[in-house]
């Protein structure tokens, strides 16, 4: 069972980086973020924990108002009863001054609480020791390589064209409906698409997962918590009215799920699995790496999510990065697994295991996951813990992976499958679907 301790949030309270870790290992911290190319990461540090000190001094002055005030109100209710009148007189001058001064020192201390958590806020996570430096993808470790499916004509088709013969996706009517990188699916394309969602699902809770449907708009404090705000405040559709954002992906509300909580050791690990639509901003504007399905606006992707004891998480990360594994090898797919460097790390991410598959027709290859162990990056933003055999409450770990992102795996199905005829269907889906192949009309 988890404990919900009616934690009412609000972002401008929270640490990030929790200021524990700051204080006994800046050094340590300064230099992973050096693997991300923060600069200045160490003055940046000094700077929070010197705000911090500061927070700690008026915290302290304050805490030592209210208390002199509240001794001196029960002197007053004593001398009330005997009669002093007089003597009480005077000491109600005197908490009339402590109360001007406490007032004060909250004010100050509401200020100085702010520069601080404005300054966390925009402190990324630290990378693990895992995690090579660098700073694009070019420095990324290629840590395995997968022989799949090979088309079987001489010069593939890239899916864009597989699709428009076949009739099963149409980019030009999304354009008309809504705008690019809004494709509409139809007939088969469609139905294929369903089947996928179909098969990640029914894998994931093979494997243990709670299915969970959630809701695809969330409030600012759950964008906050798992990380997305402030960072990517300029790549999600927003709903001013309601300031309410559209999800970039379902990590966002399934993670939520556990704000504020504080759970039983003995539930953990919590395993969610979750479909939903998902919408980013920043689609891109050029060249063929944005063309067809290879980036959009709207997509749908099937999300795992864990929470699990920081001792567990790195062998949790594993598990995970095993279980997508094991769906791109059902699928037959070429594909690759990398662990990104330090510049080409998420906002919020301690490690992330990217999985790409091969693009046959593009001769590039497509992410289709990120597979990441957030540490309790998220959860100190959440506010989500949990209670140990000797009941004692600690931050809980969070990871989350794509199991799968559509658009790029079914890219990958249509050009790695496709032959003179049209496309195959993965033996893995045809329990799914009533037919095996989708043929060109003659």
């Amino acid at each position: 069972m988890r404990e919900n301790v009616n934690f009412e949030f609000q972002s401008e309270s929270q640490e990030m980086l929790e200021l524990k870790r700051l204080r006994e290992q800046g050094k340590e911290v300064s230099e992973a973020l050096n693997k991300r190319g923060v600069k200045n990461a160490s003055e940046e540090i000094s700077k929070i924990l010197e705000v911090d000190n500061e927070r700690r001094r008026i915290q302290q002055e304050h805490d030592e108002l209210l208390s002199r005030s509240n001794q001196l109100a029960k002197q007053i209710g004593g001398l009330m009863k005997e009669g002093k009148k007089e003597e009480a007189e005077m000491i109600k001058v005197e908490t009339g001054k402590l109360k001007g001064d406490s007032k004060r020192a909250g004010e100050e201390l509401r200020k100085v609480e702010s520069m601080l958590n404005d300054l966390l806020s925009k402190i990324p996570n630290a990378p693990s020791e895992k995690v090579p430096a660098g700073t694009n993808e070019n420095d990324n470790d290629i840590l395995e390589t997968n022989e799949g499916r090979k088309p079987s004509v001489s010069e593939p088709l890239p899916h864009w064209e597989i699709t428009s013969k076949l009739g099963i996706i149409d980019f030009e009517l999304g354009n008309k409906i809504t705008g690019a990188g809004f494709p509409v699916y139809m007939g088969q394309g469609a139905r294929l698409q369903r089947a996928l969602v179909q098969f990640f699902l029914d894998k994931g809770i093979e494997s243990g997962y709670k299915e969970i449907l959630p809701p695809i708009l969330v409030s600012r404090d759950s964008a906050f918590g798992t990380g997305q705000l402030p960072d990517k405040d300029g790549q999600m559709y927003t709903i001013h009215d309601d300031e309410l954002f559209v999800i970039p992906t379902a990590e966002v509300p399934i993670t939520n799920i556990l704000r504020g909580d504080i759970l039983d050791e003995s539930d953990l690990p919590t395993k969610f699995i979750g479909y939903t639509p998902c919408f980013r901003r920043e689609a891109g504007s050029w060249g063929s790496h944005v063309r067809g399905l290879n980036r959009l606006h709207q997509f749908d992707k099937v999300e795992i999510v864990q929470a699990i004891q920081p001792e567990h998480s790195a062998k949790a990360l594993d598990e995970m990065c095993d279980h997508v594994s094991g769906l791109l090898g059902a699928l037959e797919l070429p594909y690759r697994l990398l662990r990104l460097c330090g510049g080409d790390l998420g906002f919020a991410a301690s490690e992330t295991i990217d999985f790409e598959v091969f693009s046959s027709a593009q001769d590039r290859w497509l992410e289709v996951s990120s597979v990441s162990n957030f540490g309790s990056f998220q959860s100190n933003r959440m506010k989500t813990r949990y209670r140990d055999s000797n009941k004692k409450v600690h931050l809980i770990h969070t990871l989350n992976g794509s199991a799968l992102a559509l658009p790029r795996v079914l890219a990958g199905i249509l050009e790695n499958f496709q032959d003179a005829r049209g496309v195959e269907i993965p033996s893995a889906l045809r329990s799914y679907l009533p037919f095996e192949r989708m043929d060109y009309p003659s």
